[in-house]
């Protein structure tokens, strides 16, 4: 680490904030430290940072707010320093083993690097002008490779990072580079110098200053001389630095003209797909001595030096050979022992004591001043000090450079995102606009997507072949139409086979070619449905290409997820436009079959409608039982005429008597009792309500009163003589495409297709703004007759009905009106003379007693006490029950609010009587003590209603 002044000794001392850490300048605490030293009015400046050079200083001790003689001026301090080495030396072995001072934070450091102004290849060839050699190295087991002239600015106007390329963060930091981290300057504790190799002389010691004596250029530290290479970094928050090349480079040759070597070379560490750790050359081997051109760069020489890189990585330990022809461990021969005498090799760590590169010394040049001619195991510190700053700078380089990745990535994957989120007309369209977009981040000249055969997996049924045109700083991408025979179909293949990504650089004296391909799988089958391929990445500042890195693979990876999610939505609308042509094709079938005849249609039309009261639509007590059909359809058209709707509205009637007979024909006749003759009948009651009286026709505009006769005429279409309980239960279509109120909903819904259907648009007079409210009073009113909405919305319409006088004028107040009277018009058969009565409730429990049996044959359960057969006995108790809980109450508010609904109130009483009766005269032939309990229990009731009334 650079050196440090006497004059910081006190500073170092000072306190925690500024005793582990380097910064650009001298922050305010330690000018003021500096000022508390000297009696100077200005604060003295650091003439030279010696003391980070020394080997028994550490910047990580935690030191306590102390100082040398207060009065001491700087000058003496460093002087009486000098003169008692053997304390100084005590002192700061002592001082090192303390505890670690508490970190600072030193976010500014962050690097701000501005674009090379190296050309490249020639990166290093411009910047080693006085160098007089320098030569790859190449070697299958380390894998060490001449990688410089591929590495590029990191501060060019472009996001990517060419040291990001070719280095992994799992090497130089698995820190996520989206999210702040605390990065400081962590130089470990003095590490523990390397064994002395065997043939090494002993050395005397050296004073705590190292002196440069081989070095003339002020690149080399000397004492009261600040590092020119930690200035640079430090002053200008690293933003001189062009590439990490540059970077490696200062530091290489600083250090080697610090230490007199006559050759230097560095390597960074790379980790390959399996996680294996292997050095990449980025600073050739440079001769800084008075050899020869290429005296150091021979095969055997590379061997070597790759041999002992190779172990000090192994290692993560420094490897200083005072004697190289003497140690075990290499096999060197005369003519590599007389140019390589002695090597020093240190570890390059960031602050996790992760290895990521090796630095590498030959040969200390023999000196005037100093006699021998070895690395020194302060040499070595140095180095080491040098390496932890270059290791710290590297990792936060990483680190910033990783950040600017992500942010490119998170551009392309938001482009791709809303590509995806738009319409396209077609499916090559939308992965075109994909392939598109990612092009450019990846620099890719060819983007091709391989579309599988459906007959046969291992091969391809056609292809989205785009090319990029490089037009200065923009790029234009045509889509270009190719056969699959036109393109090489092999690295696809390979990938469709494997179902792993393919990454690849192939480089020969007549061409070059980069390939990456990744596959694009099924979400849901882990199919490969597709493969993308991207070839030839282009350099950004010349022609030549460049293999994919690991970042290409990722938003390569990216695409192919964006991909299979386009892949997926397009055969998702081609099942949907699939569906939607069969469900046209099976309403036109429907339509067909569920419309009236033309000539049945022509005999309602040209039929004279009867008149209410001979038809005695007008009675509350009116019956259809024995009424032929063609009647109910003209009792039907007479309601509507009566109701003044068909002129109102301006409804066609052609288009009427068409409606009606379509929606007499919606209901099922194998349906004992929710069939058509049960529609007629609640309309029939809604009609009689709305005419008994001008309040109702009052209250309600006249959109609400066709809308509740549509309603109550539609209300139960294709009803299948079975409950929501069981259609939920059972799992039907039904069940899945509504989930709650199953049966309501279908109602409507087919009524909609009714009133839609050409020849039966009733509404057809009314405007956009009217046709949209009544259908939506239609879908309540039809909802309404659900007994579970009725009995979670009675206790409210009872609460308004005990009221003197209710304004009508609240829609919500008109809407449960609405309800109620959808739900007594819909029970109104309990209404109805006892003859009748008796043969709807016949018809119902035969309904639910079929639905019972088919409960007991399919679900293995006792079905509930109505729906069981074996109850059937007990029906006259049942319709107690059922007037008692659901229809008195019902019909004894409506008729508080409206006198002339009394009728109903005394038709329900009436049923109970007999129902009652029954009762009794079933009590007497069984004299059962259940059904005594139970008949008490009504008789009480009814002396309740009595007193009621």
């Amino acid at each position: 680490m650079p050196c440090l002044q006497p004059e910081a000794l006190e500073s170092m001392e000072s306190g925690s904030a500024t005793s582990a850490r380097v910064s650009t300048a001298a922050t305010a605490e330690t000018e003021e430290s500096l000022r508390t030293v000297t009696t100077e009015t200005k604060p003295r400046t650091m003439k030279g940072m010696g003391w980070f050079f020394s080997p028994l200083w550490s910047p990580r001790s935690k030191t306590r707010r102390r100082r040398f003689e207060d009065g001491t001026k700087g000058t003496q301090v460093e002087a009486w320093l000098d003169d008692h080495s053997d304390f100084t030396r005590a002192y700061f072995l002592r001082r090192a083993s303390a505890a670690s001072a508490p970190q600072t934070d030193v976010s500014h450091l962050q690097p701000r690097i501005p674009k090379s102004n190296l050309d490249h290849p020639c990166l290093l060839k411009k910047a080693l002008h006085h160098c007089r050699g320098s030569s790859p190295l190449s070697n299958p087991h380390l894998n060490i490779s001449y990688t410089s002239d591929r590495l590029k600015p990191l501060a060019s106007h472009h996001v990517a990072s060419e040291w990001i390329d070719s280095f992994t963060p799992e090497v130089m930091g698995c820190h996520s580079p989206l999210s702040p981290r605390s990065s400081r300057f962590s130089f470990s504790p003095c590490p523990p110098l390397s064994p002395i190799c065997p043939g090494s002389p002993e050395l005397p010691h050296f004073p705590l200053q190292p002196q440069c004596t081989s070095a003339p250029s002020p690149a080399a530290c000397g004492n009261g001389e600040c590092c020119p290479w930690m200035r640079g970094l430090m002053r200008g928050g690293l933003s001189w630095m062009g590439s990490v090349a540059e970077l490696c480079l200062g530091a290489v040759l600083h250090a080697g003209e610090l230490l007199a070597a006559e050759g230097c070379c560095l390597s960074l560490v790379k980790k390959d797909s399996s996680g294996r750790s292997t050095l990449e050359e980025v600073v050739a081997l440079i001769e800084l001595g008075d050899l020869s051109e290429g005296n150091l760069c021979s095969h055997a020489h590379m061997e070597l030096v790759k041999g002992i890189m190779g172990c000090v990585l192994a290692t993560g330990s420094p490897m200083n050979l005072r004697d190289v022809s003497e140690d075990p461990r290499f096999e060197i021969d005369e003519d590599q022992s007389s140019k390589i005498r002695t090597l020093l090799s240190v570890p390059i760590k960031n602050h996790r004591e992760e290895v990521v590169g090796v630095v590498f010394m030959i040969n200390k040049r023999n000196s005037s001043d100093i006699s021998v001619s070895v690395f020194t195991s302060m040499d070595e510190k140095v180095l080491s000090n040098h390496m932890d700053v270059l290791g710290m700078v590297l990792d936060n380089v990483q680190l910033y450079e990783s950040s600017r990745q992500e942010a490119k990535r998170s551009q392309a994957l938001i482009e791709m995102a809303q590509v995806l989120s738009k319409e396209h007309h077609s499916f090559e369209v939308l992965l075109s606009k994909m392939a598109a977009t990612i092009m450019p981040f990846t620099r890719s000249q060819y983007c091709t997507i391989f579309i599988p055969n459906d007959q046969d997996e291992d091969s391809f049924s056609r292809v989205i072949h785009l090319e990029c045109e490089e037009l200065g700083s923009s790029c234009q991408i045509y889509r270009r139409e190719h056969d699959v025979s036109d393109i090489d179909q092999s690295y696809a293949l390979q990938t469709l086979l494997a179902m792993e990504t393919l990454n690849m650089f192939e480089s020969s004296d007549e061409s070059m070619k980069s390939l990456i391909c990744c596959p694009v799988r099924n979400e849901r089958s882990e199919d490969v449905i597709a493969v993308c391929q991207l070839m030839n990445k282009r350099c950004r500042d010349s022609d030549e290409l460049e293999a994919f890195n690991r970042y290409d693979e990722r938003l390569l990876e990216d695409l192919a997820v964006y991909c299979g999610l386009a892949l997926q939505y397009a055969q998702a609308v081609q099942i949907t436009e699939e569906r939607r042509a069969s469900i046209e094709v099976t309403q036109e079938v429907l339509a067909y079959h569920i419309t009236a005849a033309e000539q049945e249609i022509q005999v309602l039309q040209e039929a004279e409608i009867p008149s209410a009261d001979s038809l005695r639509i007008l009675d509350f007590h009116f019956s259809d039982f024995g009424l032929p059909e063609d009647m109910t359809s003209q009792a039907t058209v007479r309601m509507f005429l009566d109701l003044n709707l068909v002129q109102d509205f301006n409804i066609d009637y052609k288009s009427l008597c068409q409606w009606v007979l379509t929606v007499r024909r919606g209901y099922r006749n194998n349906v004992p009792y929710h069939n058509w003759n049960h529609a007629l009948s609640t309309a029939q009651s809604m009609f009689a309500m709305l005419m008994a009286t001008n309040q109702l026709q009052t209250i309600f505009s006249r959109s609400e009163i066709l809308a509740l006769m549509i309603a109550t005429l539609s209300h139960d279409l294709d009803h299948r003589g079975v409950s929501n309980s069981y259609i939920e239960r059972s799992q039907q279509p039904l069940a899945q495409l509504y989930g709650h109120s199953s049966l309501e909903n279908h109602h409507y819904n087919l009524c909609l297709f009714i009133l839609n259907n050409t020849g039966s648009q009733i509404l057809s007079g009314l405007t956009a703004e009217e046709h949209r409210s009544v259908l939506q009073m239609i879908k309540r009113a039809i909802l309404a007759t659900d007994l579970t909405v009725y009995m979670e919305r009675r206790k409210e319409f009872f609460s308004l009905s005990k009221k003197r006088k209710v304004s009508w004028k609240s829609e919500k107040q008109r809407d449960l009106l609405r309800s109620m009277l959808m739900t007594a018009s819909d029970l109104s058969a309990i209404t109805k003379p006892w003859h009748e009565q008796q043969r709807i409730a016949n018809l119902v429990s035969m309904e639910f007693f079929a639905q019972g049996d088919k409960e007991k044959e399919e679900f293995k359960i006792k079905p509930v006490g109505i729906m069981n057969r074996e109850n059937s006995t007990r029906l006259p108790y049942m319709q107690v029950e059922y007037i008692d809980d659901i229809c008195y109450p019902l019909y004894k508010a409506v008729s508080t609010l409206f006198d002339s609904c009394f009728p109903l109130m005394l038709g329900c009483k009436k049923n109970r009587e007999n129902w009652l009766q029954l009762v009794k005269e079933a009590e007497e032939e069984s004299e059962n003590s259940f059904c005594s309990i139970t008949l008490e229990t009504h008789e009480n009731d009814e002396g309740k209603l009595q007193t009621e009334e």
